[in-house]
C-alpha cells in the first residue's frame, strides 16, 4: 500500500511556499517540511497526505465512550487514529499518539476495505475516527467511510471541529455522525490552552447544524480554573441555544492531569453537576456528566414526563423505555437521535481488534 497520497486543499504562494487549505492554521511549507499536523507534508509543488492506511491501533469501544448517547445506545463502534493532529492541547490525553514523529507509532496497517470488513465481522454498527483528529487525515477517512457506508456501517468523527469551509463540506458529506470537543468558550483559551481556532469551531457546529443531517453532539473537558467558570458556562450554553437549539446533547467531562499540565488538579464531580445545572437552567435537554461515576448526569430524561428513558452506569446501560421509534413509553415524546427497537448488549467492554486477520 502506498501511504503516501496526493491531497486537493492546498495552493501555491507567489513566494515559493505551499499553502496548506485544510485548516485554519494554514501551513506555508517548503520543499520537505511538514505541517504542524505532521502528516500532511510538501513533496514538490503540493501536499501529501503521508500516513494513508496507517493506524495507531485498533479497538472495539462502546459508542458511549466516544462520547455519543443518541447514536444506537448500547452498540459497539470499532475505533482507531493515526499519529498527528492540527491542534496542540496542553491537556491532550491521547498526546503519546496525536503528538507523535515517530512512524512506528503507526503499527497496524488497514485498507479501508479492510475496516469496513473488520466492523462487519465484529458485530459493530459503526466505526470511529478518534484518538487524534480525523481532519488531519480526512481523504484515509473518507475512504474508509465510503467502504463503510456500502456495508451499512455508519462513520464517527471524533473531531476538534478545526477545518476550513471547502474540505469540511467533503468531509461531513461522508460522515453520518460526529462527537465535537467545544474545548473552551473564550478565544483566550483556544489560543493560550490549544492553540486553536475558537471562531472556527463555532462555524463547524453552526454548518453541522443548518447544513447537514449528520448527527452530533458536544463535549467540553472542564479544566479547574481554565475553562469552567460560572460565566464562560452561561456563555457556552447561551451560545448553543440560540445557534443550534436545545436539542443537541452537551457532554461535560472530567480532566485529569496529563501531558504538560500534570500540575492542574482533577476535576471536581461537584463540577460537573454545576456546569450540567447551568445548562438545565438555559433550557438544554440533554446534558451529561462524564469521566465519573453519575449514574444521574450519565442518563437520559424524557423533556416531556422527566421519565428516565434510558439509564447509563458509566458505559453500562441499567434502563431503556423507549419504543421501536425512539419514543419515551410513557408520553410518547420522540427523542432526537437515532434508536432502534432495542438497545445494543455491548456494555463497557474495550477489545482490541488484530488487523492482519482481515489483511
Amino acid at each position: 500500500m502506498n501511504h503516501t497520497v496526493a491531497t486537493k486543499y492546498w495552493h501555491l504562494l507567489e513566494d515559493g511556499r505551499v499553502q496548506c487549505d485544510v485548516c485554519p492554521r494554514f501551513c506555508k511549507l517548503r520543499e520537505g517540511q511538514r505541517g504542524m499536523c505532521f502528516v500532511r507534508a510538501r513533496e514538490g509543488d503540493a501536499i501529501v497526505l503521508t500516513t494513508y492506511g496507517r493506524s495507531s491501533g485498533f479497538c472495539i469501544d462502546p459508542i458511549e465512550k466516544k462520547p455519543l448517547n443518541h447514536l444506537l445506545p448500547g452498540t459497539s463502534v470499532l475505533s482507531f487514529g493515526t499519529a498527528g493532529c492540527n491542534l496542540a492541547c496542553k491537556f491532550c490525553q491521547n498526546w503519546d499518539i496525536s503528538k507523535s514523529r515517530e512512524v512506528e507509532t503507526l503499527s497496524e496497517l488497514a485498507t479501508p476495505d479492510a475496516i469496513a470488513r473488520a466492523a462487519v465481522a465484529n458485530g459493530c454498527r459503526s466505526v470511529a475516527f478518534t484518538y487524534n483528529d480525523p481532519v488531519v487525515f480526512m481523504e484515509y477517512a473518507i475512504d474508509v467511510a465510503k467502504a463503510c457506508r456500502a456495508r451499512g456501517i455508519l462513520t464517527v468523527a471524533v473531531t476538534a471541529g478545526e477545518i476550513c469551509d471547502e474540505p469540511r463540506r467533503e468531509f461531513y458529506q461522508h460522515m453520518d455522525a460526529a462527537n465535537v470537543d467545544l474545548k473552551g468558550f473564550t478565544e483566550d483559551f483556544y489560543w493560550k490552552i490549544c492553540k486553536g481556532d475558537f471562531k472556527n469551531v463555532l462555524e463547524t457546529l453552526v454548518y453541522l447544524k443548518r447544513e447537514t443531517s449528520v448527527w452530533f453532539e458536544i463535549t467540553t473537558l472542564l479544566i479547574p480554573g481554565a475553562n469552567d467558570s460560572n460565566d464562560e458556562l452561561e456563555a457556552e450554553c447561551a451560545w448553543i441555544k440560540e445557534n443550534l437549539g436545545v436539542d443537541v446533547p452537551l457532554h461535560f467531562t472530567a480532566f485529569h492531569p496529563d501531558f504538560m499540565m500534570m500540575d492542574t488538579p482533577p476535576t471536581p464531580p461537584e463540577t460537573l453537576t454545576r456546569a450540567r445545572n447551568i445548562a438545565v437552567k438555559h433550557g438544554l435537554r440533554y446534558v451529561y456528566t462524564g469521566n465519573v461515576h453519575d449514574e444521574s448526569g450519565g442518563s437520559t430524561y424524557c423533556p416531556s414526563c422527566s421519565a428516565k428513558v434510558i439509564g447509563r452506569d458509566w458505559y453500562r446501560l441499567t434502563a431503556w423505555n423507549l419504543d421501536a421509534r425512539g419514543c419515551c413509553k410513557k408520553c410518547g415524546t420522540q427523542l432526537p437521535g437515532r434508536f432502534e427497537a432495542k438497545p445494543g448488549t455491548w456494555g463497557a467492554r474495550r477489545e482490541v481488534v488484530n488487523m492482519r486477520a482481515f489483511a
